[in-house]
């Protein structure tokens, strides 16, 4: 059995550690007062490419297959900066987050296959649907949520049909084409491996018939071995087999004591109106947020109250924003918790911890080689 694992790229820009906010790396980074000018780092000229860079080698260099680079209102465009990274990397493959929808699947097909082709097959997909809400509609997007998800699985029959050169016709409720099909020679490139999220009904409809691996955030163990469940029952149904991936930050140290020590400076640094906000956060139709949001406490005194199982703890969201869920404690701790996990069926993780660049040496060094108990990366799938 191999293990994937994934790093995470920080696009938009991070504090230097969990419990200080300033000063940051990167210009993306949310609140940014600086007068440094558009495309550096923190006032110093350097570009901010650079620093994203040094993240993405690092993580190759210690190990990791490849790395998430975010999609959001306050990032860059993903398949831009895979782009850039490509010339900057010899091996590290990019998963590329979008939303079908926001891009025509033939075109999104082309774009993907010359990626492909110029990188030797480094590019897969993030395939995300959306939470609805105010955020979707940032994105000029009204349409339901199970329209959303009928529209990825519309979007990715397209993309699938065209890819070998067709001529490949469809007509369906959100995309027609006729005689469609990739020109050689990139239809000959290698089709990319597609992590699906979502956990509504939908979009597990919607994964089981397209997804080579059903991504989840971090949830309690035994909600995730019923999650994982029910999409391979699902896929199975269809004749085919499905892989899960778990994204989840990450606080290792060599003590359990100094991973919590960091939580809790981390805590005690958030303001009432972060808590309050984590408390009651924008409308959104997403069942993974629900999901999360019904893990979380009434009352919040302490970071201790967020700890829901050992070594999870639920407040992660406070310190960087993103999914709630994590796990903290000593590198040997961890290991044994992802290794928890596997056995739970997890056959990939993202994972992520701030600042991503010295942690992607630390977790790299330290907490892949005692994943399943090796003192090596023996059951890691080799990168390239």
């Amino acid at each position: 059995m191999t293990i994937d694992v994934f790093w995470r790229i920080p696009t938009h820009g991070e504090p230097s550690s969990h419990r200080n906010r300033t000063p940051h790396r990167g210009d993306w980074f949310p609140g940014d007062d600086t007068k440094a000018k558009p495309g550096s780092v923190g006032g110093t000229g350097e570009g901010y490419i650079d620093y994203v860079a040094e993240i993405a080698r690092a993580a190759e260099i210690s190990g990791f297959q490849g790395g998430l680079i975010p999609s959001f209102p306050m990032t860059d465009e993903p398949w831009v900066i895979s782009s850039l990274l490509a010339r900057e990397t010899s091996t590290f493959r990019f998963m590329i987050p979008f939303q079908p929808g926001f891009l025509n699947p033939v075109v999104a097909a082309r774009m993907t296959a010359s990626l492909q082709r110029a990188t030797g097959g480094r590019a897969l997909y993030n395939i995300i649907t959306g939470g609805g809400g105010p955020a979707q509609l940032w994105w000029g997007d009204s349409a339901s949520h199970d329209d959303r998800y009928g529209r990825t699985t519309e979007f990715l029959d397209v993309l699938k049909g065209v890819w070998n050169g067709g001529p490949f016709s469809y007509k369906g409720k959100f995309y027609q084409v006729e005689d469609a099909g990739l020109a050689h020679p990139l239809s000959q490139e290698e089709y990319p491996e597609i992590y699906f999220s979502g956990s509504s009904d939908a979009a597990l409809a919607s994964a089981s018939k397209h997804a080579d691996y059903y991504l989840t955030w971090l949830e309690p163990f035994e909600q995730l071995r019923e999650k994982f469940d029910r999409v391979k029952a699902r896929t199975q149904i269809l004749g085919r087999k499905i892989k899960c991936a778990i994204r989840v930050d990450i606080i290792a140290r060599p003590t359990e004591d100094e991973a919590w020590a960091e939580v809790e400076k981390g805590f005690n640094s958030l303001s009432r109106e972060a808590l309050d906000k984590f408390q009651n956060p924008d409308a959104s139709d997403s069942v993974g947020a629900a999901r999360q949001r019904g893990n979380r406490p009434t009352t919040i005194n302490s970071y201790k109250d967020l700890i829901i199982e050992p070594n999870v703890w639920s407040g992660f969201s406070l310190l960087r924003g993103g999914q709630t869920n994590g796990i903290v404690g000593s590198y040997e701790q961890v290991a044994e918790r992802l290794d928890q996990l596997v056995a739970l069926g997890a056959d990939a993780f993202i994972l992520a911890s701030t600042p991503h660049l010295e942690e992607a040496y630390r977790v790299g060094e330290e907490v892949l080689p005692l994943l399943r108990g090796k003192t090596d990366t023996a059951i890691l799938r080799a990168v390239g």
